[in-house]
């Protein structure tokens, strides 16, 4: 699962985030991975270690240089989209937009609707360059993106489609807001960003991920059956189960469990189905189940909102400060401004890089919540174990505690194998593999 302040930070910035979760439906035979030669009475520790070292070291240094990128590409981006929120202010290019969306019409929403458009346009221009680096080229250095780039470039402007229609009008609740309340804005504000989660959570999976991918039911019963046992033995509302067509776009393997009011859907990727055994799919499946069934969408939204309200009463002060000191020399008015907003995404993407460790723990404490719910659900230890070293493919599997702090939105592999070794160590019965 995505981190839903990541999500609405990324909304906010105008920056149009493709959906990383697909699926098909055909199932070859899948890739399977080496158990390592672990003694019946050895401890969890010793078990982490053997799991661990079956992965090759020139294959361990590949995903962790993957990784460990990764922390420079959270700084890069934060510098562009300060750069950019600061050459849109100092240039008055921002007040210019604002000041041609006036005489076009005197409707404020409208008005903050056509503001909201071309910055969208203007921005996803500037970022284009580091998009390409790090969704295209990136991907393909590291053999994680199957996509030619031109479908790659049709997916962003889906994306971009997307962002022109949802965002302005989430611009255009915000600055009524900041007109109608001025002083208490940054709790209204607050509010209507967790509405829209909400509303993004609704929407997406029925809307939006079909947009990107084809949806088709997973006809394998060999298939299909356990995962709706598991289904139905935590009261989960579905009796299909889909495929989408991963492969044509990543190596990635991934699943999900969402909707609401009639709209949940199980859905998993094809690369899970090449990649992965029975066991291997019943603890992925299991996982994503936890999510659902622990709400975290909910729970992560309830999360997002509380650093919105910070974020946004920090905000509140930092903005009107800075433009009793700047704004006539930018042409920004007060909060209520659209030509404003390069300020305030500059004072929040500011406000969430430095918070980053705190976004990512509360994303991480959900993810390991699911993974304790999955090895009760499934009862695969050793199926966990061999997702895990997969994932590893793209994500550090051993780093040190302070790098997983900072940096991992779920828990390291290392982790994720020392939780399963620890409920297998306690003896209870479990699903035999394949």
């Amino acid at each position: 699962m995505k981190s839903t302040v990541v999500l609405l930070l990324a909304a906010l910035s105008c920056l149009v985030v493709c959906p990383d979760v697909y699926a098909q439906e055909t199932s070859p035979a899948p890739t399977v991975a080496p158990v390592p030669s672990i003694a019946p009475d050895a401890d969890p520790a010793t078990s982490t270690r053997a799991w661990l070292d079956t992965v090759p070291a020139d294959k361990r240094a590949k995903s962790d240089a993957y990784f460990e990128g990764g922390y420079w590409l959270i700084l890069w981006n934060f510098l562009l989209a300060a750069a950019i929120s600061i050459f849109l202010l100092s240039s008055r290019l921002s007040a210019r937009l604002r000041n041609s969306t006036e005489r076009m019409t005197r409707f404020k929403a409208l008005q903050v609707a056509l503001y909201g458009i071309a910055y969208i346009i203007l921005t996803a221009a500037l970022t284009f360059p580091l998009t390409v680096y790090e969704g295209f080229y990136r991907e393909h250095k590291y053999g994680l993106a199957t996509h030619t780039f031109g479908s790659w470039a049709l997916d962003q402007l889906k994306g971009l489609a997307f962002g022109l229609i949802a965002l302005p009008l989430l611009l255009i609740a915000l600055y009524a807001v900041f007109r109608k309340a001025p002083r208490t804005w940054w709790i209204w504000a607050t509010c209507v960003m967790v509405a829209f989660s909400l509303v993004v959570q609704f929407v997406f999976p029925v809307f939006v991920a079909p947009a990107f991918n084809k949806y088709t039911p997973l006809k394998d019963p060999a298939l299909r059956e356990p995962i709706l046992a598991l289904a139905r033995a935590n009261q989960i509302p579905t009796d299909k189960v889909f495929v989408v067509d991963a492969s044509r776009q990543t190596t990635r393997v991934s699943a999900n469990v969402a909707g609401f009011l009639g709209t949940t859907r199980i859905a998993l990727n094809d690369n899970l189905l090449k990649q992965c055994t029975l066991p291997e799919i019943r603890a992925v499946m299991a996982h994503e189940m936890g999510h659902y069934v622990l709400n975290h969408g909910v729970k992560l939204t309830i999360y997002a909102g509380i650093f919105f309200l910070v974020g946004f009463g920090l905000a509140r002060f930092a903005f009107d400060a800075v433009v009793r000191k700047r704004g006539p020399a930018w042409g920004v008015r007060g909060i209520g401004d659209p030509a404003g907003l390069p300020l305030l995404v500059l004072i929040l993407a500011t406000y969430f890089f430095l918070i980053t460790p705190f976004d990512n723990t509360a994303v991480r404490v959900t993810e390991s919540e699911a993974d304790i719910f999955g090895l009760n659900a499934a009862r695969e230890p050793d199926g966990f174990a061999k997702v895990a070293l997969k994932l590893g493919t793209y994500r550090k599997l051993d780093p040190s505690p302070i790098e997983e702090f900072i940096f991992f939105d779920h828990p390291s592999g290392r982790a994720r194998i020392r939780m399963a070794m620890d409920w297998k160590a306690a003896h209870l019965p479990a699903g035999g593999d394949e």
